[in-house]
């Protein structure tokens, strides 16, 4: 089992960058504002020759019960009980602030390790910090500089005296001894982004999957501001899911920390193979979702329409048929994409939401055998054939599936640059029927195929 290790800390004093400096990656956002982080963030982090996993937490800081900044210390505090040591993080620059002492009490209280981390140690100001330090009573400080890289060979020392040894009978394999099937391709987690605007329910759907508040939720929209990963088994299917900031339009985005939160939130529709555009029943369609239904859409990824707060409609009657009438009409690059509506506090239709992630990753790993491909293309182009461009006739001779995720198809003919874009969405719009592709986005791509006779010389006229 993993060795886990929760940062911890006053708000501001560099927690999220040496948790990027660990895991070697820019996961979670950083800015000089405090209390930008608020939910948990895991990451396997390394040191050297160590590998552990990293919990980032929101700073240390006291709130009346129930409120927003209480509840993200009771997330910090659920970091700890999970942990196996604590790296608690001091501003050496600032030096000790009465937080910085009460918190240390919180940290001993614990009972367990704790590696006390002076970040910000460069220069004169940071070694004084640094000294001051030592009254929290948590032994010698380790001097860092989170930002520049610092200090890490002192802090491999102290993480390896409170590691455990590695069992010396495990056998070592390098990744290229290594063989997947397709059976062990078939169980690994399917990465889903759950996207939207802001407040249309994300983190709450997320927490009922779960079972639990690992997600920060408040009435006040832009609570979520990292894209925070979760895992989650159910029925037996594995499940990666990425809970994002609402996407508001561009033209509304001034701060730097909602800026960076939107682009967190692309980085993980890029990184997603399933995404899952939830929109508010009450405020469904509005010109930012299409916007965002047409990003997917160009990045490739399976979809998957939700529409939340499904409890506060009523019992009306054809609400539901009516909805796949809109979603058709006003999503048809996607046609035919699953939509289900839900109740992400209320639970209801989440199994429906559920099998409709499934069934779209399954559309989006779909391969077409050749000779069937061949058969639909040639009944399709004998039934609308390409219209002739100056006076030419355009000739479509064959076509074959480049590959899967999504599903890409090469089409060859006689003059690419002259076949029209109605035509392809003719071709898309019949495979998606004649294949059952419901949703996915399709791509087609033309080449020209070569000329037997280009390089024969014409005979002279007489």
């Amino acid at each position: 089992m993993s060795f886990t290790i929760a940062i911890i800390g006053r708000p501001n004093v560099g927690k999220s960058t040496l948790f990027n400096r660990l895991v070697g990656q820019k996961l979670a956002l950083v800015d000089d504002t405090p209390g930008v982080t608020r939910d948990r963030r895991e990451g396997e982090g390394k040191l050297g020759d160590l590998e552990f996993t990293l919990i980032d937490t929101a700073g240390l800081d006291e709130g009346p019960k129930g409120s927003l900044t209480a509840r993200m210390q009771e997330q910090t505090e659920t970091a700890i009980g999970l942990a196996d040591a604590l790296f608690f993080v001091i501003d050496a620059r600032a030096g000790l602030t009465p937080n910085d002492r009460a918190f240390a009490d919180f940290a001993r209280r614990a009972n367990k390790p704790v590696v006390l981390v002076a970040n910000k140690s460069e220069g004169k100001h940071g070694e004084l910090g640094a000294m001051e330090s030592y009254a929290l009573g948590l032994g010698e400080p380790i001097q860092i500089s989170a930002e520049h890289g610092e200090g890490l060979s002192d802090l491999y020392d102290s993480l390896r005296d409170i590691m455990p040894e590695p069992p010396a009978d495990v056998e070592e394999f390098d990744d290229d001894d290594i063989i997947e099937s397709e059976e062990d391709i078939a169980k690994r987690p399917i990465r889903v982004a759950i996207v939207g605007r802001p407040n249309a329910g994300k983190s709450t759907t997320i927490n009922h999957l779960l079972g639990e508040e690992r997600l920060l939720t408040s009435a006040e929209a832009g609570t979520t501001r990292d894209s925070i990963s979760v895992e989650v088994n159910y029925k037996g299917r594995e499940f990666r899911i990425f809970d994002t900031a609402g996407l508001r339009r561009r033209s509304r985005i001034e701060e730097k920390l909602e800026k960076l939160s939107v682009a967190d939130a692309l980085r993980a529709i890029r990184f997603a193979e399933v995404v899952v555009l939830m929109m508010d029943s009450q405020t469904k369609f509005e010109e930012q979702d299409l916007r965002i239904a047409n990003l997917i859409e160009r990045e490739g990824r399976a979809l998957v329409v939700a529409v939340n707060k499904w409890d506060l409609m009523g019992q009306k009657a054809n609400l539901v048929t009516e909805l796949r009438t809109d979603v058709d009409h006003m999503l048809p690059q996607v046609k035919g994409v699953p939509i289900v509506a839900i109740s992400g506090l209320m639970g209801e239709g989440i199994d429906k939401l559920m099998k409709a992630i499934e069934e779209s990753y399954s559309v989006w790993n779909r391969r077409v055998p050749t000779a069937s491909l061949n058969r639909w293309f040639e009944q399709a182009v004998d039934a609308n054939p390409p219209p002739a461009v100056s006076g030419r006739r355009l000739k479509l001779n064959y076509a074959t599936q480049a590959k899967a995720r999504p599903p890409s198809f090469i089409v060859f003919c006689s003059r690419a640059d002259a076949v029209p874009e109605s035509y392809l969405r003719y071709l898309v719009n019949s495979m998606r029927t004649f294949f059952d592709l419901p949703g996915t986005p399709i791509r087609i791509t033309l080449r020209e195929k070569a000329n037997p006779f280009a390089h024969k010389r014409k005979r002279p006229t007489r």
